[in-house]
């Protein structure tokens, strides 16, 4: 992290050096090939008339004095200065995908945020963060796989403080996710799983509990293993990680709940085919809910968590539930099923009944559960269903400040008629969903 601005003679030592600026701007006169960077700004600006400013990045190539130095790689973002942050990190990504474009083994970078020192902050994390992410390597299996990526080096101008420690454990939880979804369904099958649970437990210091299909069926979660059933393997189960911080005093954890369905074919209601093929993803819920326990582990947090992941398959086969069953959940309650690929709501039923009996002084689910929220919502927005209205504006709030947009749905006592049932106490979803 260095104060001002990068001199002539540091170009030599930069891949890149990436600025973004609010629309209205011209690079700052102290910048090093100053007349370059104003040069491309203002050709830019010509080209991209009419088009959003913060949705748009250039690229030039930058010398000190002509032809003497080799060249940096100059990329101009553009951003409003009074945007969101969820808008700051739409702004960044879009300069980082132009640098690695441009230039897609860069590893040594400067960072520049040109806007004011109460923004500058959230500007210059956002920067960190699209570069932490888009130059991390997904899992891949081609034959010819590509050189290891180098080292990358980060070089953040302006003085702002930043919790780097927060904004590494936060790219990585990131990356973590990224990383297990893109596993294929054959890799991260409920036995891979384990074993990654388990690697990552002893790495940072977790505590993991995994409840198989014998002790749900002793505890009675018949919801999660009707799903479970028509698995041809009988390892699913429900992991329990826990984080403790090092202090005597323990309060009541906070439970995170995530859905860890590893493969969706929809069961019985078979999905169709365009529809299946990415629902090796139906298990993020989970990743998430791992992710964020990690990354508290790391940053040593005061608070106490626990992660409760939902890990199965919802297959076909003879042994798998249909329509029209009856089962019965770990509290007692009765379910009428409706349809077999709502299988989200069953296993997360037990999952959420078991988390609950810890008394945790809060329950955050990430659930994966439907597409009509997305059809809803969109991508650039989460659903979210919350217990009061005080709780969703926090973490609407929280979403906001983090970058996340959420938008609460509403969830009024006379919706619960929708799931009456003949036969028992609730129905699992509504005969036409």
């Amino acid at each position: 992290m260095r104060e001002g601005f990068p001199t002539a003679g540091e170009l030599s030592r930069f891949d890149a050096i990436v600025v973004l600026l609010p629309p209205a701007s011209t690079p700052d006169r102290r910048l090093p090939a100053a007349a370059q960077w104003r040069a491309a700004a203002a050709l830019h600006a010509s080209a991209s008339r009419g088009k959003p400013a913060h949705a748009t990045a250039s690229a030039t190539p930058l010398h000190a004095t002509s032809g003497t130095l080799p060249g940096a790689l100059g990329v101009l973002g553009w951003c409003r200065e009074d945007a969101e942050p969820f808008e700051v990190l739409r702004a960044a990504g879009v300069a980082v995908q132009k640098l690695l474009t441009e230039r897609p083994r860069a590893a040594r970078i400067g960072l520049i945020a040109q806007v004011g020192a109460r923004q500058r902050g959230v500007w210059q994390e956002a920067l960190c963060a699209a570069l932490l992410t888009q130059t991390f390597d997904l899992p891949a299996d081609k034959s010819d796989p590509p050189p290891a990526r180098p080292a990358l080096r980060l070089t953040l101008f302006g003085g702002t403080k930043l919790d780097l420690r927060r904004v590494i454990a936060t790219s990585e939880a990131t990356n973590l996710v990224r990383h297990l979804t893109a596993l294929p369904p054959n890799r991260l099958d409920a036995s891979g799983y384990r074993r990654v649970l388990t690697l990552l437990a002893r790495r940072h210091g977790l505590r993991l509990r995994w409840h198989d299909e014998r002790a749900l069926t002793r505890w009675g979660a018949g919801a999660f293993l009707a799903v479970s059933r028509g698995n041809p393997r009988r390892n699913a189960g429900i992991a329990q990680l826990s984080y403790r911080p090092h202090k005597r005093r323990v309060d009541a954890p906070v439970a995170l709940v995530g859905k860890g369905v590893l493969f969706d074919t929809g069961g019985t209601n078979l999905k169709p085919h365009r529809a299946m093929l990415d629902m090796h993803t139906d298990m993020s819920g989970s990743a998430v809910a791992l992710a964020t326990l990690i990354a508290l582990a790391k940053l040593r947090a005061p608070l106490p968590a626990d992660a409760w992941l939902a890990i199965t398959a919802n297959s076909i086969g003879s042994r798998a539930y249909v329509p029209q069953e009856v089962i019965r959940a770990a509290n007692g309650t009765t379910i009428q099923i409706i349809h077999t690929d709502a299988e989200g709501r069953l296993v997360l039923a037990d999952t959420l009944v078991l988390a609950a009996r810890g008394k945790p002084r809060l329950i955050v689910d990430f659930a994966t559960l439907t597409g009509s929220c997305v059809y809803a919502l969109t991508e650039r927005y989460s659903g979210i269903f919350a217990s009061s209205e005080p709780l969703a504006m926090q973490a609407q709030t929280a979403g906001r400040d983090s970058g996340e947009r959420l938008w609460a749905f509403p969830m009024p006592e006379d919706f619960d008629s929708d799931l009456d049932s003949p036969t028992a106490d609730i129905a699992q979803c509504a005969p036409e969903s």
